[in-house]
């Protein structure tokens, strides 16, 4: 068998497909003391329903994780030490002088993963050329390693991050301090393997960021990798390595769950015949908001997989797709700051306590209580009707819940839970906005496709307030990460700065042997990954800006008939054009740099059979008690349409169709829901 995971705060999701195509679904509560034991039992549940002879140790499984992001988050990594170029040592400190809000005067960012006493300097120096200027002095080499020795044996470091001065270039004394502290035992991280890049602070950062989750990760994988031999994790860019390769830069997974969503919603929309599109991820305890358009592939394009900015405050330059994060999912706790103005999230019940109506405990109102009060969720038809299962919705300590906060703001019940749902359908639609209409995009233009356990509670709230004209939600939303995992393709990349002024024009072919020890260090990889020949594939990038710039743009550059570089191909005519139309504007005449060079080795996954409602056979409505109908989704048949307000429930999500929308059954069991007009 093939098996996605999404291991979420408050489910973690299994999805399985057999040797005959049928696909199996599994959903259970995330363990957030010890993720790994989530994620064992639910391949395990799985597993005991799979057909003799395919559950054994060869079963592959790709799996999306929150480990590294968590870490970070709460800043439960590390401790991490940092070398770095005597008289940089501060650079976590200094950052970039950009202020992170204009009109703060008194911006506060958070405190560098480093402390003061664990950044230590290197009597060193290399030139921007390469060239070294000031030896690496190997007495002092023994005595850092010393000094560090026992630091690692009292406990008060466990990772180390090395950050020379432009060590992009030239990686040589990077490498003698990685083998002197490989007889420390613990991870050591190269900023000439994690990011061979230009800017200094951003790779320093982004080397630190690895080391520092590096610990935990490594156990966590080790841990499941016991029980899942052919495991695979996701990284950010939305494709899958090998547990060992995702162990050696921990940093690539630092949106591995996200990504696998996007993934999924490519998938699912693309045959749905939808190109261009905004993802809705509402989970548990956050939602993720992503852009996607079809230009990703065509000659010359922008890249979809862009770099990250920062994750917490902390710069990260990893190949990551854009998705953007607000703490606003179902467990998300609301709340009354000082001034009396209602707030949902960023904190979460999570898994353990949950939302009041779970009955475990929880007592602080959610937006799943709000959405139970106000009859958006069917109590009995919850993950199926499992009520079995322990999963009974308690209304009335929903009802309790919210009291407390209506009280503090002086409204009934009703009118406190249809506010907690409005904030939290503002707090999506402002995310949405930063990837959208931030970047010059109009989400009018673009199909919302609505998924997690909660993202199709809020789809039609979300699609009014952007005026989106369609929302797409996919069979079984709730377990589309896990599915974007199990679709996701095997993919490795690597890159190389080579800051030059470009000429006028530039053909490709100029590139092919700078490209091709790049292409060559992506074929290694896909070896290492056991990926056939067939089904292999190698796409290269040259970034360019104009000269002043400080940002670039990735273009894609096209293959020739037998697989290699289109040689014809003009690179800077193909910047100018697509300048033009990310923002508005080209210099055909101005100075243009090329950056750097970036190739991807990609492993095509097998076929997997698409995403599909079972269907089953009944009465599809379930009831009429309430403010809107329950339908059953799978008893639904194609063609059908129910004008809302209906709640629509099926085992891993619900979906309310809003008053003056329409929700479609397409083939496959996917909706479509549109406004019905004026």
């Amino acid at each position: 068998m093939r098996i996605g995971v999404d291991s979420g705060g408050t489910f973690t999701d299994v999805i399985g497909v057999t040797d005959d195509g049928r696909l199996l679904v599994h959903k259970r509560t995330s363990t957030p003391a010890a993720p790994a034991e989530a994620v064992r039992d639910g391949v395990g549940q799985l597993l005991a329903r799979a057909p003799a002879g395919e559950a054994g140790a060869d079963t592959e499984v790709i799996h999306g994780t929150t480990v590294a992001t968590n870490a970070l988050l709460e800043r439960r990594g590390g401790p991490t030490a940092l070398l770095a170029t005597a008289g940089f040592e501060d650079l976590l400190v200094l950052r970039r002088h950009a202020r992170p809000r204009l009109y703060d005067l008194h911006p506060v960012v958070p405190e560098p993963l480093v402390p003061e006493a664990l950044r230590f300097g290197v009597s060193e120096r290399m030139a921007h050329t390469g060239a070294a200027l000031k030896a690496l002095p190997l007495p002092e080499v023994q005595a850092l390693v010393a000094r560090l020795r026992e630091l690692v044996a009292r406990g008060e470091v466990r990772s180390v991050a090395v950050a020379l001065l432009h060590a992009y270039a030239n990686d040589a004394h990077e490498r003698v301090l990685g083998a002197a502290l490989e007889e420390l035992g613990v991870p050591v991280s190269l900023s000439s393997e994690v990011l061979p890049e230009h800017r200094e602070y951003e790779r320093t950062s982004t080397t630190v960021v690895d080391a520092y989750v590096a610990p935990l990760l490594r156990e966590y994988l080790a841990a499941l990798s016991a029980a899942l031999p052919a495991l695979k994790v996701m990284q950010s860019s939305g494709g899958a390595a090998s547990a060992r390769e995702v162990a050696r830069r921990p940093v690539r997974t630092i949106l591995s769950g996200p990504a696998a969503g996007v993934v999924g919603a490519r998938n699912v929309a693309a045959a749905a015949g939808f190109g261009r599109l905004i993802t809705l991820d509402m989970g548990g305890t956050s939602t993720d908001v992503a852009l996607c358009q079809d230009e990703g592939e065509a000659p010359g394009a922008a890249a979809l997989v862009e770099g990250l900015d920062e994750v917490a405050g902390h710069a990260v330059r990893v190949p990551a797709l854009p998705v953007h994060t607000v703490g606003a999912g179902g467990g998300s706790i609301a709340w009354c700051d000082e001034g009396g103005a209602l707030k949902v999230g960023p904190r979460s019940a999570g898994a353990a306590p949950g939302p009041a109506c779970y009955g475990r405990g929880g007592e602080l109102p959610t937006v799943t209580d709000a959405a139970l009060l106000l009859g958006r969720i069917a109590p009995d038809h919850f993950l199926g009707g499992e009520a079995a299962a322990g999963f009974e919705l308690d209304l009335g300590a929903a009802t309790v819940a919210l009291s407390g906060l209506a009280g503090q703001l002086g409204l009934s019940v009703a009118e406190t839970a249809a506010g907690v749902l409005r904030v939290a359908a503002a707090a999506m639609a402002r995310a949405i906005r930063v990837v959208s209409v931030e970047r010059g995009h109009d989400p009018r233009d673009f199909t919302l496709v609505a998924f997690g356990g909660a993202g199709p509670l809020f789809a039609c709230d979300v699609a009014a307030e952007l005026e989106i004209p369609r929302v797409l939600v996919p069979p079984e939303p709730g377990l589309l990460c896990a599915y974007g995992a199990l679709v996701a393709d095997v993919t490795t990349d690597h890159a190389a700065t080579r800051l030059a002024v470009a000429p006028r024009s530039l053909p490709a072919a100029q590139l092919g042997a700078e490209l091709a020890p790049l292409e060559a260090a992506a074929r290694a990889d896909l070896d290492a990954e056991q990926v056939p020949p067939g089904r292999r594939r190698i796409t290269r990038r040259c970034d360019l800006r104009y000269q002043g710039q400080a940002y670039e743009l990735s273009l894609l550059l096209p293959d020739g008939a037998d697989g290699s570089i289109d040689g014809d191909f003009d690179v800077v005519a193909a910047f100018h054009a697509q300048h033009l139309r990310r923002y508005g504007f080209a210099n055909p005449h101005g100075t243009v740099e090329r950056v750097a060079l970036r190739v991807e080795g990609r492993g095509l996954a097998p076929a997997v059979p698409p995403l599909q409602v079972a269907r089953e056979e009944g009465p599809a409505r379930l009831s009429a008690r309430g403010p809107a109908p329950v339908y059953s989704r799978p008893h639904l048949p194609q063609g059908a349409h129910i004008d809302g307000p209906a709640v629509l429930v099926e085992y891993s999500a619900t979906t309310f169709v809003a008053p003056g929308w329409r929700a479609t059954v397409r083939e496959g069991g996917s909706l479509l829901l549109e406004p019905l007009g004026p």
